[in-house]
């Protein structure tokens, strides 16, 4: 740490020794770099002149802007890395004749999240500073009934939302069935690990009803990623309390016992119907019978009389 130290030193006043001879200009994104945990990061530094120049004439550092530690030293002798910093920074050396002086940062860390400056040298010296942003993905929540047992409708109970790995720390939303929010009723806790990565764990109390649809998402900002899990309250959770049952089977046997009877009379009346509508066309069959029979009588009685006269 000390050598580093006297050497970040030793360049800076080197740097300030130089002669401004050129115009030297430098360019770095004006918005912050983000980096994945865990993946590499470019930190893209370029640098122009007007004068011609070679490698020898060139020198670069990197260093972390709030405490001006150095991260790593270029120059045709040197091409150093700090001590928190080994086997993760390099530069683009076949490059730098381009004007590439970018910085590539391997396995970033969340400590890594914070400024760093790059300081080009060209017989005259120009520096800027960049933001680096770490971020990681959240998992799919899981979600845990509390209590899972011997519930019945009318229960108040505690919906357990738990997300991990992620950063920065996470907005946590939940929503019902239709689709409302519901947000304000949930108590959300999240707690670095020791990566310093976020485990989020929310919680909604709701009261208790069948065929209940909940979900939790959970949201990171700066990936603009979303993440959610659905849960649904279905029958076989709950436990109807014994009046209750004994009053739906009693209901249910009234009203079995309601349908038989209708049933019945309905039949009795269908039943009785058909019998008077029987009974009126035997009356009506009788009375035509007996108008078809007189005409005859009367023929009969006239060939009696005839008989009698002659």
């Amino acid at each position: 740490m000390m050598y580093t130290a006297v050497l970040s030193a030793c360049f800076a006043v080197h740097l300030l020794l130089g002669h401004c001879r050129g115009d030297l200009r430098i360019e770095v994104p004006t918005v912050p770099v983000i980096g994945i945990f865990g993946k590499d990061v470019t930190l893209n530094c370029s640098f122009t002149t007007d004068a011609n120049f070679s490698l020898s004439d060139l020198s670069v550092i990197w260093q972390l802007t709030e405490t001006r530690e150095m991260v790593h030293l270029y120059s045709l002798q040197l091409n150093q890395q700090a001590d928190s910093f080994v086997n993760r920074t390099a530069l683009f050396t076949q490059e730098l004749a381009k004007g590439n002086a970018s910085l590539l940062l391997r396995d970033v860390r969340i400590e890594d999240e914070g400024s760093f400056t790059c300081f080009v040298r060209i017989q005259e010296h120009l520096s800027a500073p960049i933001e680096l942003q770490l971020a990681a993905s959240y998992s799919k929540p899981s979600l845990h009934l509390e209590p899972n047992k011997n519930l019945k409708p009318g229960d108040e109970v505690a919906i357990a939302c738990h997300s991990s790995g992620g950063y920065p720390q996470a907005t946590v939303q939940w929503h019902d069935g239709k689709g409302s929010n519901i947000t304000e009723n949930i108590t959300t806790s999240q707690v670095a690990n020791k990566e310093g990565l976020f485990d989020v764990r929310s919680v909604i109390r709701v009261t208790l009803e069948p065929n209940s649809t909940y979900s939790c998402l959970v949201r990171n900002e700066l990936l603009n990623e979303e993440t959610q899990a659905l849960a649904t309250i279905t029958g076989q959770h709950l436990k109807f309390p014994a009046v209750a049952l004994w009053l739906t089977i009693g209901l249910s046997v009234c009203l079995l016992g309601l349908l038989a009877a209708l049933g019945f009379v309905c039949r009795r009346k269908i039943q009785q119907s058909c019998e008077e509508n029987a009974a009126e066309d035997g009356e009506e069959e009788e009375t035509e019978a007996r108008t078809v029979m007189k005409p005859l009588e009367n023929a009969d009685d006239k060939e009696a009389e005839e008989e009698v006269l002659e």
